[in-house]
């Protein structure tokens, strides 16, 4: 009785699907061939709208294989130098706050005015802030109003990133070794940058510059270059982000200056730590200490210097701009769009 009830509800349950196609079989045919490409065209106007917008997304690091093959434009000894007039992060001139002004609007246009209320009110009024803001922070190029202001961040600002390059310490220490052996064959070997300072000698090794990777170097110090990945606030694809190698020899000062802007913090992981070395951010001053990670805002007055003895060596940091953990997400999208390298 059981399988002759289940075997009319099947059947029932078939003529009421056939009798469901084709009533739609008829609906197809009995519809205006008008209406029939309008909808065709509407249909072609989403797949070609999503292939645009995805194909416009932020991209992603490049694997380290991927640099094995490709070498950068515009790269001399390593280090990514910008000669474009234009660049928001080199220099001022008077149209950038139009030029930032139209770069929001056309991000607006593609995506959504939804949440960029603060950075339109901060481009609106950005020679004011520059301006008038106090003697103690004065970003350079770019001023995000309404965020918590202040000298340094506690480690759990960006816990998730801190861990991980704690974490990571050793692997990217033996890269740094690996790479400083070189000094001893010549003065400034390949990939390294010499910064101007009042004394002493500051060297950089950019895996990230303003935003654009450095093949060249990331090559040689791949487990680190990796290691950025799998950073979540890591700042990788606009001219504020930055991620290097540090390295004061004893005697050094750098002068005192701001930073570009007050949308990022940024990390020094200690790798060698030698006495009398100080940070001084906002008239405060911190120490380092090797595997552990110090946050502050460089938007802030700040400078460094290397006090120790010549036998204890260099002091050396890694060096990577994460976000300001009061920035939205919507807002960190809006801001890569914006100030992208080379927009």
């Amino acid at each position: 009785t059981m399988a002759a009830e289940w075997l009319l509800g099947w059947s029932w349950s078939l003529d009421g699907l056939r009798d469901c196609v084709a009533a739609a079989i008829q609906s197809f045919r009995d519809c205006d061939a008008g209406a029939l490409a309008a909808v065709a065209c509407l249909l072609l106007l989403f797949v070609w709208y999503c292939y645009h917008v995805g194909r416009e997304q932020p991209r992603a690091y490049a694997t380290v294989n991927a640099l094995m093959q490709s070498e950068a434009n515009g790269v001399q000894n390593g280090f990514a130098y910008c000669h474009s007039a234009e660049c928001v992060r080199c220099g001022h001139h008077d149209g950038l706050n139009q030029k930032l002004y139209h770069n929001l609007q056309e991000y607006a246009k593609r995506y959504s005015w939804s949440g960029m209320g603060r950075i339109h009110k901060g481009i609106r009024e950005q020679g004011r802030y520059l301006n008038s803001r106090p003697s103690i922070q004065k970003p350079e190029v770019f001023f995000l109003p309404d965020l918590p202001t202040a000298p340094y961040f506690s480690r759990d600002a960006q816990k998730h990133d801190v861990e991980v390059l704690e974490r990571n310490f050793q692997t990217i220490l033996c890269e740094f070794e690996t790479l400083y052996k070189a000094f001893s064959n010549c003065s400034l070997p390949q990939g390294w940058k010499m910064n101007s300072t009042p004394s002493g000698e500051w060297f950089t090794f950019y895996l990230v510059n303003q935003g654009m990777c450095v093949p060249r170097n990331c090559r040689r110090c791949p487990r680190t270059y990796r290691l950025l990945g799998s950073l979540r606030t890591c700042i990788g694809n606009n001219v504020f982000g930055n991620a290097c190698i540090s390295v004061l020899s004893p005697g050094t000062v750098i002068a005192e200056h701001y930073g570009p802007t007050n949308i990022r913090i940024r990390c020094h992981l200690g790798l060698k730590t030698p006495s009398n070395c100080e940070l001084v951010v906002g008239g405060e001053p911190q120490c380092w200490a090797e595997g552990r990670c110090l946050l502050f805002d460089d938007s802030f007055l700040h400078t460094a210097f290397h006090e120790g003895p010549p036998e204890e060596g260099p002091r050396v940091v890694f060096m990577v701009d994460l976000w300001h953990p009061n920035v939205a997400a919507a807002e960190r999208q809006a801001l890569d769009f914006i100030f992208a390298p080379g927009r």
